[in-house]
């Protein structure tokens, strides 16, 4: 099957951002295809097709790229949103841990773009949004692998894109600040704990779970998605929501000293 309207493949589009992008796609004029590591448990959405995908196999990825332009006959966007996190101080986080995160965050971001890459560059058009974070721009006291990932993602993406746009492809950044999805709840927990940071924790783990309460609806995101997918002159990066904005203005204006006060401050580190 082909279609003449524009497709957009969403990761991770069963819950949270991924869900409210592949919507807010669909609403924009786009067939979208959204992905789930178990599609017989996720719940329908109108006009979403879903894919099984696990975006830390190498042979899933292939496979349902493939099974994706059978569909529809076109990739136009790909929305890279699939991601996990992880809490605790570096040292409670053993190398598996990280490597656990970097294997769906930055790596699955790799291999979904190494996928739709080749169809991109044969129609001569294409747009890969990345999903990074505020994180990804800003230190991130006992979100570090996590933190890490969004970084990697953040080069990787600005790094690709000059590589890509004499074929006609845009690789671009969204970048949400706090948002009101199961992050927190759905982080994996330091398998390494330890006495030495037990208290800071405790107080980290109550301030993501207020950034997250208090946080920008995943539909605020979403928009940022689809203008991104649509723009005509697409922007590099979109910060989503007031806060990530004010945040991403600060990073760039304020003195290294100043910055640093503010983030342990936020972060109600001791010392």
């Amino acid at each position: 099957m082909t279609t003449a309207r524009p497709v957009a493949l969403v990761t991770g589009a069963s819950s949270g951002i991924g869900k409210a992008s592949a919507l807010a796609l669909v609403e924009a004029g786009f067939d979208v295809a959204g992905t789930s590591r178990d599609t017989s448990r996720a719940a329908p959405l109108d006009d979403v097709t879903f894919f099984d995908l696990d975006v830390a196999s190498d042979a899933s990825v292939t496979a349902a790229v493939r099974q994706v332009v059978d569909r529809f006959g076109r990739i136009d966007v790909l929305v890279n949103n699939a991601g996990i996190g992880l809490t605790g101080a570096a040292e409670e986080n053993s190398v598996a841990q990280a490597q656990g995160v970097f294997d769906i965050n930055v790596f699955g971001v790799m291999r979904m773009t190494k996928a739709v890459l080749p169809h991109m560059r044969s129609r001569g058009e294409g747009r890969i949004i990345n999903l990074s974070s505020i994180f990804g721009l800003i230190p991130a006291p006992y979100l570090a692998a996590y933190a890490a990932s969004k970084h990697a993602v953040e080069g990787y993406s600005e790094s690709l894109d000059h590589e890509v746009r004499e074929h006609g492809v845009r690789v671009l950044l969204v970048e949400p600040g706090g948002t009101n999805t199961g992050f927190e709840a759905n982080s994996t927990r330091p398998d390494t704990p330890l006495q030495a940071y037990e208290k800071q924790r405790r107080i980290a783990d109550q301030v993501i779970a207020t950034a997250v309460r208090d946080g920008d609806a995943p539909t605020t995101v979403a928009k940022a998605i689809v203008a991104a997918a649509t723009d005509p002159k697409p922007k590099q990066r979109y910060t989503s929501g007031p806060l990530a904005g004010r945040i991403s203005t600060l990073r760039r204006i304020a003195p290294s000293r100043i910055f640093s006060t503010q983030i342990r401050k936020y972060n109600r580190l001791a010392g």
